[in-house]
């Protein structure tokens, strides 16, 4: 094989196997939550959409703790509770901007 074969083959391999730990998910997390109290301060958001959003991090912190738990992560548990903080993510800005045009 050719070297850079090897190396983009021995990449993949420590990608594709790198461990997550909940620290990095509990994080993204926390910096959310930070935002979201932040924008309720400025009354960039209503009050129901903030408790929405509040909600939803409540969920998001159950479902890591639930995956940290048995201290093994599944690529199901990953893509769910990267999925669930994504579409939180998104939630927040839709509704910082109301729809706004800059």
């Amino acid at each position: 094989m050719k070297p850079a074969a090897i190396i983009a083959i021995t990449s993949i391999f420590l990608f594709a196997y790198s461990p997550v730990s909940a620290q990095s998910f509990t994080k993204q997390q926390q910096s959310q939550e930070r935002t979201i109290k932040a924008a309720q301060r400025k009354h960039r958001i209503s009050d129901l959409e903030y408790e929405k959003l509040m909600k939803e991090q409540y969920a998001i912190r159950a479902a890591i703790s639930r995956a940290a738990g048995d201290g093994i992560w599944t690529a199901r548990e990953k893509n769910a509770i990267a999925g669930k903080l994504e579409r939180a993510n998104k939630r927040l800005k839709r509704y910082k901007t109301n729809n706004e045009v800059n």
